[in-house]
Parts: structure tokens; sequence; C-alpha cells
């Protein structure tokens, strides 16, 4: 259910029915010359669409910002702090409570949102503990993702307009993905990088941090299934708890 086509008569019975809201938060920085300045965003609200109709969650329209500091220098990319982006989620979450939702779901498609999306919800728990707050960043895919990996990492965490994050934007928004300029650049990530501000600018020059050219749609709904899977079963389990309070 989309949130912002529902209308004022009739949305407050829906929500008590539902009672969970999904909030895509993606992000607008680089992503290599294959792939859109939005993919963090085509990429969250692709998911959240899916986890809704699995779960009748209403989908609130997207959070198209992010903490994007380390590329903040990249043409194109769009910053917000982290202080900002925590502030604008509690806000978002106290109006849902407000509104009757027992459940809020931050579907996220950036990694460097992670932090903001963790301290938000420690806030709302410490202000509405009955508020359910979830974080989702793609879990529980390590296990196929190194199955389906044709070439190692660049980083530990990181993955971005790689073969990695290219696959899931063939398989969930293809429209935008021109494979005719997909690079392989796989930088050497300096180990300070994971202990001190580093812009990326300072060990990449595209911002792809792998291969994208060995991207497909098939490896993409293979990572990306086991993500849905995992994220339907955690807010069902969420809504399986409410129910017996």
């Amino acid at each position: 259910m989309i949130f912002q086509n529902e209308n004022s008569f009739e949305v407050k019975g829906k929500i008590e029915k539902s009672g969970v809201a999904i909030l895509p938060i993606g992000a607008v920085e680089a992503h290599g010359p294959h792939l859109p300045l939005g993919t963090d965003n085509y990429l969250a609200e692709s998911l959240a669409a899916k986890v809704a109709e699995k779960t009748g969650a209403f989908v609130l329209p997207t959070l198209p910002y992010g903490q994007v500091w380390s590329l903040k220098n990249f043409p194109g990319s769009i910053n917000v702090s982290n202080e900002s982006l925590i502030s604008i989620l509690v806000d978002i979450g106290v109006s849902l409570h407000q509104q009757g939702f027992s459940m809020f779901v931050m579907v996220n498609g950036h990694l460097g949102n992670a932090v903001a999306l963790k301290e938000a919800a420690r806030k709302l728990y410490s202000e509405i503990p009955e508020l359910k707050v979830l974080y989702l960043f793609y879990p529980g895919v390590k296990k196929v993702t190194d199955e389906v990996r044709e070439t190692q990492s660049a980083h530990a965490s990181y993955f971005h307009a790689c073969e990695i994050e290219t696959s899931y934007m063939l398989y969930l928004a293809e429209e935008y993905v021109d494979m005719s300029k997909a690079i392989t650049d796989i930088p050497v990530i300096p180990p300070s990088a994971d202990i001190t501000p580093t812009p990326w600018e300072e060990f990449t020059d595209s911002a792809v941090l792998g291969d994208a050219k060995l991207a497909t749609k098939e490896k993409g709904e293979k990572i990306i299934s086991v993500a849905l899977e995992n994220m339907v079963a955690l807010i069902n389990e969420m809504k399986a708890e409410f129910k017996q309070n």
C-alpha cells in the first residue's frame, strides 16, 4: 500500500489493520559511469515495495538524501549530516506512532546511513518503547553473496557500484543501468580508511569498488531473494509479538 496515495477519511482504519510503516531510505551520490546518482533510492524503493506486498505494510514516500560524507566531493553527490538524518527519522517515528502505527521499518539502500538509523532507533526506543523500530540493510546475505561473487571484494564491508550492487540494480531497477558503460575498478583501500576519516577520492576516481562488468540480473535476484525473505520474516516475527501481547 502506498501511503501518499491514501486519503485522510479512510487511512485511519487501514493503519489500524496494517500497523506497519516502511520508509525507504537512500542517498544521492556518485555510482560510477553506469549507474545513476539515485541508485540507493531506487534499490530502497523497489525492495520496500516487495516487502510491503508480502507483509501488508504501508510504504512511505522515500527519504532520498543520506549521509554520503565519503563521496561528497564527487560530482552529483548530496550529503546530509548524521545529526540531520537522525532528527528527521525520530520526527517521522513519533508522527507514525501518533497516527497509530505500531512498527516503523527503515529499509536502507545506503550503507553510510547505518549509524544514523541505529541512533534514531535508539532515541525512539527511549521515547516510545512501544513503537517497534527496525533498520534493515540486506540482512543475512553474506553466504549467498560469497557464492555468486566472481571477484574478491575490495573491502570487507563496502560494496559500491560493483559486481554486487550493479547486480542488485539489474534485478530491481534494470531500466536505470547502462552496462555499456560498466567498468572494472578494484582500488587498494588502505587499512587507515577504517580508523580515520578518509574521503574516497583518496583511493578511487570512479567510486566503483569492483568489477561492474561481471554484474548480472541473476546474481542480483539470488541475493535480493534471500534479503527479502529475511526482511519479511523479521517483520512477521515482530507482528506476532504484538498479537501475543
